[in-house]
């Protein structure tokens, strides 16, 4: 699936783009290009004015958040200090500074105040709660045993002003707050008028205006799924930014959004490469055919488990989603082998076990023949491989007919309709027809219906701006074009079952071989060791690599061509730091 990419235009002075870069890297979300544009007086005003409106909205908000949550701070500390001065209460600070009298001032729990104390020292005890007694010590406190407190800065009548004060100061700043929490609805209208001004101002200015300074507009596209959390950032930047929907025509570039399974594969799309913006996600297709392909041409069980121990034997080097993407491609190897009956070209249907457990019965016939009425028997493997060209060319035919239609209109794209109608509907009812749910009444009926409204569409109303003569002449060209290339798209697929077959009559050449040196035993055990393991493992590398070659072929041209798929994107790739950007 292609991801909906949204425009952004940056613009800044010239002297601010190495700080705006930085920004962008540490956002790592924005694929950028870069332009540059003259500044004159009228540009530079403008871009002052948003600079202005922008760091308004700024200090409102910052306001909010800072100015606020310290006065809020200070405040819980002042409340701190009031429980420590209450315990001591009100007093006179200065008129006791005035008489000359010293205090010192103590804390102790109740139960280690000694009796003896009082009638050392001038003590005067202040409170007492919770097991602790608060005192002052009035004079000289010459070897008290007990630490001194710190004097207390203020008393408790001046503690309570303090904070009946910073209580008030709260409420009349909040009151402030909230009355300029009003303004910025209309600051950020008018910073979005400004920035509409600028850039219409901008798309029309000339080089012979130009001031010293030079005005340094960047281009580029972020996903717009990521908008909100994207454009919050933007507004701290030293730029003016405007956002519109990406069109087709600003190439923007390419992100997918797949599911696990399917994003292994994108790796392969990118080899040929990425889709327009307009047009379709591939990998989704790849992902299952590939994958079919591949293990069609290896059809061996055995060959798929090796396959399995090579993915997780080669996991550090091959890195996490390659080695899975080996993994399922030997998982369906195997499945499709067992099918196919074959274990390391071995035919496993006769096995005792295999006939016991009835797995047999799953498995294509080996020893008998698909019959077509009238054209004689064929190898199931061969027929399994043309049905797969079938269904994967009619696919492909219906995709381009849905992509069509989205760009152009169900009018724009009645003649690729017409195509699809002919070759799925003629597919589909031909197979209805082998297998016998329609008879010859219906299946002459259908094939007429067909026909008819292919043609309409194919030759008359493939656009309908343009003249009968012409659209018959276009249609003519096509149907050449699609009738002697159809045929030998569907053979293309026929390499599945000879490739297959290859491997599977190879490996079973290594098994004679290797049995005919083993003779009755003995040191031939060792010969027939060797000639299995050097053998197969030929075999394997072989089949691999044909298994890897071919599907991917199939997948590029026949389904590509059919599909009308064209890879002339280009990959999304956001400015971000290394560690970020994938």
């Amino acid at each position: 699936m292609i991801e909906r990419m949204n425009k952004y235009s940056f613009i800044l002075l010239s002297r601010q783009k190495e700080e705006f870069l930085r920004s962008l890297q540490d956002l790592g979300v924005v694929d950028i290009t870069r332009a540059e544009k003259p500044a004159d007086e009228h540009s530079a005003a403008l871009l002052d004015e948003i600079d202005r409106i922008k760091k308004e909205i700024s200090d409102i908000s910052k306001g909010c958040d800072g100015h606020l949550s310290e006065l809020r701070s200070e405040l819980a500390q002042q409340l701190k200090d009031l429980d420590d001065v209450r315990v001591w209460g009100n007093w006179d600070r200065e008129r006791l500074s005035d008489l000359g009298l010293p205090l010192h001032f103590y804390k102790v729990e109740s139960r280690r105040f000694d009796p003896q104390w009082p009638s050392e020292y001038a003590i005067q005890k202040v409170s007492e709660n919770a097991g602790r007694l608060w005192f002052v010590i009035v004079g000289s406190n010459d070897g008290f045993p007990l630490r001194e407190l710190p004097a207390p800065q203020m008393s408790l009548s001046e503690a309570e002003e303090a904070v009946r004060a910073r209580e008030n100061e709260i409420a009349s700043y909040s009151k402030v707050l909230s009355e300029r929490s009003s303004e910025i609805p209309a600051l950020q209208k008018s910073l979005a008028n400004k920035r509409e001004e600028l850039s219409v101002y901008l798309a029309g200015i000339t080089g012979e205006s130009a001031a010293a300074d030079a005005l340094v507009i960047f281009e580029g596209f972020a996903p717009a799924d990521e908008a909100a959390s994207l454009e919050s950032s933007l507004d701290s930047l030293p730029a003016v930014w405007i956002r519109e929907a990406a069109a087709v025509e600003d190439r923007p570039p390419v992100k997918f959004r797949n599911g696990k399974f399917a994003s292994m594969f994108e790796v392969l799309t990118d080899m040929y490469g990425r889709p327009a913006y307009d047009g379709f996600d591939p990998t989704p297709f790849i992902s299952i055919f590939f994958t079919l392909f591949f293990a069609f041409c290896m059809g061996d069980a055995g060959y798929g488990l090796v396959i399995i121990l090579l993915g997780f034997l080669l996991r550090k080097m091959l890195g996490k989603q390659t080695s899975t993407l080996v993994v399922t491609l030997g998982v369906a190897t195997f499945v499709i082998g067992f099918l196919f009956h074959s274990f390391f070209s071995m035919d496993i249907s006769k096995w005792g076990f295999i006939q016991a457990a009835g797995l047999d019965r799953i498995m294509v016939p080996s020893d008998s023949q698909f019959e077509v009425p009238g054209m004689g028997a064929y190898d199931w493997n061969m027929v399994l491989a043309l049905v797969c060209g079938v269904v994967h060319i009619s696919l492909a035919q219906f995709t381009k007919a849905c992509v069509e239609t989205r760009n152009k209109g169900f009018l724009g794209s009645l003649g690729t309709w017409g195509w699809t109608l002919l070759i799925v509907g003629g597919v589909s009812v031909g197979a209805f027809a082998l297998l016998g749910v329609f008879d010859k009444a219906v299946t002459k009926i259908a094939i007429i219906v067909i026909g008819i409204v292919s043609a309409l569409c194919i030759f008359l109303l493939r656009d309908i701006r343009k003249s009968p003569l012409i659209n018959v002449g276009n249609g003519l060209w096509e149907t050449y074009n699609t009738a002697t290339g159809l045929l030998s798209d569907v053979l293309s697929y026929l390499r599945l079952y000879a490739l297959g077959l290859a491997g599977g009559l190879l490996g079973g050449a290594f098994n004679n071989l290797a049995l005919m040196v083993r003779g009755d035993g003995g040191a031939g055990w060792i010969g027939f060791v060797l000639l299995v393991v050097v053998g197969h493992v030929l075999n394997i590398a072989m089949s691999a690599l044909s298994a890897f070659v071919h599907p991917l072929r199939l997948n590029f041209l026949e389904f590509f061509k059919n599909a009308g798929y064209e890879g002339t994107g280009r990959k999304y790739s956001p400015l971000a730091k290394e560690s970020t950007n994938n």
